[in-house]
């Protein structure tokens, strides 16, 4: 590769014939070529000063859908490249960027119709799943589809490589009359920031072709709830907003009331405990999935077709469930918006949500969104903490999967949980981990009250409101913390344990501190790590997204945890 290609000695980069890519981080350019790295390509780890990054079809596909060029995407590689851009990788990405926009599906005199030129249909026909949806070769041109297959085929095309433009159009659905107040029931002016108009306005585009499904990525704190609310009222369609908790769909029909016309007895809950089915719906991905055995029918599936829904409202899309994707499929031709504060899933179902939801529409980073003040600015550091004596023989004798837990329960950084407290003794404070086991024994140990999933729902919203009005400075808890939690006076967290190596439950925890704060508007977040064992690997991948948004972890030991409270008390007097 180098031999070809004339040497920059000021790249930052190493690009490889399989479209991975280096990134040196010590090179004076890198954080400039980082910022334009991450429209078109994905990081996938960092190992010391070296980020690694992949692009992909999917990668791509979203830079072209936000206006990048595969050209502009070519010669930003080119142009900071220490060995320039082999061949096959710039072959690859003129490839995947030849078949953007070459599939069109649109509907005419209710058939449905495949659109591209000859060349891609011709190399279509080799794939028997896309042809078992073909009722007829009109020209080599175009084709005529099974009319129920618009989801399922789009899925199909995006997992072969190959993006489908929709133009076929959507129904308007059972006609909602609401709009947005100008005052909140609660008495405080209303009017939307001009970036959720612009989120708005980018997945709604009065009515062009590809307007009405996609999906939105704010950072946590910036109002996607504000997003949602004001597309429905937009469209002024029944509505279906499905979304990740019972707590979360309360605070949606809380949201919806105090900043819409709509009338209470127009909202309803669809959960557990009731079953309203109202103009507006809003219920949970845990029960639209629940059936009685693995093979037995999902029971609520027939929600989707409860009412003509105009809209379908996805609340953290990059939560959604492999069944939910299959009940999507069937419903391409309702309106679906797609909020999420991070696209990243590790589940490999990327091409679904491009495909069933649609494409990213509007897209704020989160260190913009920390200039404009719309969220607090957080300092992130990684601790490092060494292994208790007592759990080196255990750990050692442990198969892999275990030391990670070992070290992720290390008894050693309860010492420094304490530490931070005492420096942040005036700071409303979340310790947040994986495991119920080590949290039970923190909180007792902190004599702070725990929450879990286990945690009764009205004792839970108890603890939020205590936790709010600060009578309890100190809240333990689990990863229901991962989700849309209201907790606007969160300014410190402290990560004891998380789920192995996720980006995007790193992003949603330190998102949770991220609402604007009074005075300095300033949070903190830690996360403990046990050094010298298997968690400091997937603390370093857990990284990757905040680092890719602009964000530095300091690193700190124990000793520079505790040298810090020391002189904090110092300078305080």
């Amino acid at each position: 590769m180098g031999g070809l290609c004339p040497l920059n000695t000021e790249g930052a980069i190493i690009v490889q014939s399989d479209l991975t890519v280096l990134l040196d981080e010590r090179c004076p350019s890198a954080h400039a070529v980082r910022e334009q790295l991450h429209r078109f390509a994905e990081a996938r780890k960092r190992a010391g000063s070296i980020h690694t990054y992949r692009i992909t079809p999917m990668t791509l596909w979203h830079a072209l859908d936000e206006g990048w060029t595969v050209e502009l995407a070519i010669e930003t590689l080119k142009a900071n490249s220490k060995f320039g851009v082999p061949l096959q990788a710039e072959g690859m990405i003129r490839l995947w960027g030849r078949r953007y926009g070459k599939l069109r599906l649109y509907a005419e005199d209710g058939a449905l119709l495949l659109n591209g030129d000859a060349a891609a249909l011709e190399a279509l026909k080799h794939l028997p799943r896309i042809m078992a949806w073909v009722e007829a070769v009109r020209s080599p041109e175009l084709w005529q589809l099974a009319p129920d297959s618009r989801g399922l085929l789009k899925q199909e095309l995006a997992r072969q490589g190959y993006p489908v433009m929709d133009y076929a159009g959507y129904h308007t659905g059972e006609s909602l009359p609401v709009r947005l107040r100008e005052q909140t029931l609660k008495g405080v002016s209303f009017a939307l920031r001009d970036y959720q108009e612009g989120a708005v306005g980018s997945f709604i585009q009065d009515g062009a072709a590809r307007g009405g499904s996609g999906v939105v990525v704010l950072p946590c704190g910036t109002g996607k709830t504000v997003v949602g609310i004001a597309a429905l009222a937009r469209l002024g369609a029944a509505t279906l907003i499905l979304t990740s908790s019972r707590t979360s769909a309360e605070q949606w029909k809380d949201e919806l009331l105090d900043k819409t016309t709509l009338a209470a007895d127009s909202v309803g809950l669809y959960n557990g405990q009731t079953k309203e089915v109202k103009p507006v719906t809003i219920a949970t991905y845990q029960l639209l999935t629940r059936r009685k055995s693995k093979e037995g029918e999902f029971l609520h599936i027939g929600l989707f077709n409860e009412r003509d829904w105009g809209l379908i409202i996805y609340d953290e899309v990059h939560l959604l469930p492999a069944p939910v994707f299959r009940m999507t499929a069937s419903i391409q031709a309702t309106r679906r918006l797609g909020l999420t504060a991070t696209l990243v899933r590790e589940d490999g179902c990327a091409e679904d949500v491009y495909s069933l939801i649609g494409p990213k529409q509007y897209d704020m980073q989160w260190k913009e969104a920390e200039k404009g003040e719309y969220i607090a600015a957080v300092s992130c550091a990684e601790i490092r903490v060494p292994l208790d004596a007592s759990q080196h023989p255990r750990y050692a004798a442990a198969a892999p999967r275990s030391r990670l837990r070992i070290a992720a329960e290390n008894p050693g950084k309860l010492p420094v949980v304490r530490e931070l407290l005492e420096q942040y003794r005036d700071k409303q404070t979340l310790v947040i981990g994986q495991y119920l086991g080590q949290l039970r024994e923190v909180a007792g140990e902190l004599g702070a009250p725990l929450l879990t999933g286990e945690t009764p729902h009205e004792e839970r919203l108890q603890l939020y409101d205590q936790f709010r009005s600060g009578s309890i400075p100190v809240l333990v808890v689990s990863k229901v913390a991962n989700l849309a939690i209201d907790l606007p006076d969160a300014s410190v967290a402290i990560q004891l344990s998380g789920s192995f190596g996720s980006r995007q439950e790193e992003a949603q925890r330190v998102g949770r501190l991220l609402r604007p704060k009074q005075g300095e508007n300033r949070a903190w977040f830690y996360t403990l790590v046990t050094d010298g064992t298997k968690e400091t690997e997937f603390a370093l991948k857990r990284q990757l997204f905040m680092l890719e948004q602009g964000y530095e972890y300091m690193q700190l030991s124990a000793a520079d945890a505790r040298a810090s409270r020391v002189q904090s008390e110092a300078a305080n007097g």
